[in-house]
This record gives C-alpha cells, sequence and structure tokens, in this order.
C-alpha cells in the first residue's frame, strides 16, 4: 500500500521531466495520470470479487505481480504511446491489488487485531499519499524518475514473497461458492465509472467545451439507472445492491470517500500552488519535504485509530477527525497568507491527525456489516467509492482553485471536513 499509494502522487512530480525526455503531448500528460485513474475506476470492484472467488492472497498476489510489470514498461518507456499502456496496467493491476489486499487483512487478522489491521492498511496507504510527491520529487531531482518505478518493482517482489509465505493462497472464504462472473454488471459498471471520470476531469472547462462534460454525464446517468435495474435482478450481481441497505457499510463509504477527497485535492493543488512562483515558489523537493509533518501524522494516527476509537467511541473518533479537517484548513489558510512557514507545519500536522482516524475506520465500519465471505466484493466497492471521491476532489479542487486560488481549494476542504462531522453523528 505505501508503493500503490506513492504511485498515485509521485507522478506529479516527475511529470515535467517525463513530458520533456518522451515528448508528450498536453493530452499526454493528463493521460498520464487519467489512464491509472480510469481504469482502477472501470475494474476495482470486480478485482475485490475476485478476492471472493480465487482467495484474497492469491488475487493480492496476481495484481502485485502484475503491478511490477507494469512498472517495468513504464521504467524502460520510450514512447508516449509505452508510458501510457504501462500506467493503464497499472490501473488495472491497483484494480485488483487493493480490494484484495484488503480483503486478506480482513479475514487473515485474528477479530481482536482486525482494526489495528485494517488501521495499518490504510495508514501506510495514505502515509504514500503524503510522501509521493517528496519521493517523486527526490528521486527526479538526484537519480531519474525512471528509478520511481523500478523501485516499485522491488517492493512488490518484496510483499509478494512474503504473502506466498503467509499461508495458502487460494483458500477462499468460508461459505464462498464459486460463481460465474457478471460481465453485463461489470460492463455497467465500467461505463458508470468511466463516463463519470471523464466528466469530472472534464468539468473545470464546461464554460468553453460543454459537450464533453454534459455527454459523459448523461451516458454515466444512464448506465447507472441500468446497473440498478441489472443488478437487483442478477443471481450473483458484481455489485450486490443489499450492501448499500446497511447503515454501517454507506457511513463507511461516506466517510472514506470524503476523507479521499479531501486529501487527494489538498496534495495536488498544494503542490501546484507551493512550486508556482505566485505561491511560495519552493522547489519539488522542498514542497515535498514541507509535507512530511503531514505524513508522519496520517501514519502515526492510521496505526493507532483503534486505540482512539476504543477510548472514545468510534463515532466521537469519527467527528473528531473530520471536524479537525475543517480546523486544519483554517490553520493552513493562515499560515500561507501570512507566510509563517512554522504555522504551515502544524496545520500539516492537524491535517494528518484528522484525516488519518476516519480514513483508517471507514473500511472497518463498512466491512464490520458484511461477512467473511462478502469481503473481497465489499473492499472493492469501498475502494471504488473513494476513488470517485478522489476525482471529485481533484476536479472540485480545479474550479476552486482557479476561481480562488489554493484558499479557495482550502475552503472546499473545509466544508468537506463539516459535512463528514455532521454525517459521522449518525454512526
Amino acid at each position: 500500500m505505501l508503493a500503490v499509494g506513492a504511485n498515485g502522487t509521485a507522478i506529479m512530480a516527475a511529470l515535467p521531466t517525463m513530458q520533456t525526455e518522451l515528448f508528450l503531448s498536453s493530452a499526454g500528460v493528463e493521460w498520464a495520470v487519467n489512464a491509472y485513474l480510469v481504469v482502477s475506476a472501470a475494474c476495482i470492484v470486480l478485482g475485490g470479487q475476485a478476492a471472493d472467488r480465487f482467495g484474497a492472497r492469491l488475487a493480492s498476489m496476481v495484481g502485485l505481480a502484475l503491478f511490477g510489470v507494469a512498472s517495468c514498461i513504464i521504467a524502460a518507456a520510450g514512447t508516449q504511446t509505452e508510458l501510457l499502456a504501462g500506467r493503464a496496467l497499472q490501473g488495472l493491476a491497483a484494480a485488483f491489488a487493493v480490494p484484495s489486499t484488503l480483503a486478506a487483512v480482513d479475514t487473515s487478522a485474528a477479530a481482536e487485531r482486525r482494526g489495528a489491521a485494517i488501521g495499518a492498511w490504510t495508514g501506510f496507504l495514505m502515509f504514500g499519499f503524503s510522501i509521493g510527491p517528496l519521493l517523486g520529487g527526490a528521486l527526479t531531482h538526484v537519480t531519474g524518475w525512471r528509478v520511481i518505478f523500478w523501485l516499485n518493482v522491488l517492493l512488490m517482489l518484496a510483499v509478494i514473497a512474503g504473502l506466498a509465505s503467509a499461508g495458502s493462497a487460494t483458500a477462499r472464504a468460508d461459505g464462498t461458492p464459486s460463481r460465474r462472473a457478471d460481465w453485463t454488471g461489470f460492463v455497467l459498471l465500467a461505463t458508470f465509472m468511466v463516463s463519470l471520470v471523464f466528466g469530472l476531469h472534464a468539468l473545470p472547462h464546461v464554460g468553453a467545451a460543454p459537450l464533453p462534460v454534459v455527454g459523459p454525464f448523461v451516458l454515466a446517468a444512464a448506465a447507472f439507472v441500468l446497473m440498478l435495474i441489472v443488478e437487483s435482478r442478477a443471481e450473483a450481481p458484481l455489485v450486490d445492491l443489499s450492501f448499500f441497505a446497511r447503515r454501517g457499510f454507506v457511513m463507511g463509504v461516506a466517510i472514506g470517500s470524503l476523507s479521499m477527497f479531501s486529501i487527494m485535492s489538498l496534495l495536488l493543488y498544494f503542490n501546484l500552488y507551493a512550486q508556482s512562483r505566485e505561491g511560495l515558489g519552493l522547489t519539488a523537493l522542498e514542497a515535498g519535504a514541507s509535507l512530511l509533518p503531514l505524513s508522519a501524522a496520517l501514519l502515526a494516527l492510521a496505526l493507532s485509530a483503534s486505540a482512539v476509537a476504543a477510548r472514545v467511541g468510534l463515532r466521537n473518533a469519527m467527528v473528531g477527525g473530520m471536524a479537525l479537517i475543517a480546523i486544519a484548513s483554517a490553520i493552513i489558510a493562515v499560515a500561507i497568507t501570512e507566510g509563517g512557514m512554522i504555522l504551515l507545519a502544524i496545520g500539516f500536522l492537524v491535517m494528518g491527525a484528522g484525516l488519518a482516524v476516519p480514513y483508517a475506520l471507514a473500511p472497518r465500519l463498512a466491512l464490520s456489516a458484511l461477512s467473511p465471505a462478502q469481503a473481497g466484493q465489499g473492499s472493492g466497492i469501498v475502494n471504488a467509492c473513494t476513488f470517485l471521491g478522489g476525482s471529485v476532489g481533484v476536479a472540485g479542487g480545479a474550479i476552486a482553485f482557479a476561481l480562488g486560488g489554493f484558499v479557495a481549494a482550502l475552503a472546499m476542504i473545509a466544508l468537506v471536513g463539516i459535512i463528514g462531522a455532521v454525517l459521522s453523528r449518525g454512526i
């Protein structure tokens, strides 16, 4: 999860160098990010179901091996086509690796350790997100951007070896029947997710080009309605709609999505602001280093989120975490307008604490509403929804950033924190 998380944001710091070296077009730069996101969105629930059908460890190992192969393709890429092919393959690999590893953690940990194990999974994922810009900037500056992806290969080999030695890789969860894949549901879900992502990423340009926004949203709406009809009648649906009748699952999905919305928009638009002449004027390495308090708080609080919940209660922990996001946004806004780097570090420390607790506890809350046999499918849906939260954060942040700069983006994140705090009171 550390490698997968860092991979998602490290490329942002390396893209200017990659554009020059590989002669990327402006569309190629955009798709170097979007190809990964779109393919992940389309396939992530199928990846979660694969964990239920074939065993979480086996599905994890296959996904991680594919992630390593894709990283090799990117590291050796000499053209834009090779880069985009590698990024799309990475997205497919992540779609299997992310929900499968979460399902493996959920089903393998002892009951009394499950919350801490899921906290570690989410903690290192978010830690990866936060150190990605620093890692990408440092490696690009010192050794070159290709080392980012060669490093992925080494990490994947280590993880596969660990999973292989952890026990049987093929055993399915007890009570999980072997069943046919729901390809109709997959096509409709993929159409919905891909169309929605296209629409979201085109949203900042709706004034100049409305058709690329309206068309995908109309297609997404049609696919969504058809998916609800088909999946409600399917014998073994890809998306089990009964999950959404369970309050704990819905609350976990909602809080996790809002947390991902916040961290993705924060990281992207802080890096853009910090490295601009109109902003802080920092280098990529300096901008990444300024996020270290965020990284430290994310990891520490995610690992201890279960203990926090046990001490103050799950609902209070969730409400407090989301409220801290709003408070931290205000602190960071004051710091960047007044030029106080110490205050900025404090703001990032508070933001890390606020993001870590709800994001670490959200999958635990969602999966606790399901049986072990449904862990893979459930984690796929959880991750699909959190991915959408991140995409909405990127699109919404682009609009806010264009209208009022990074301060406007922080105001948007603060509003999301307030909404999350109000929702969390319903747990």
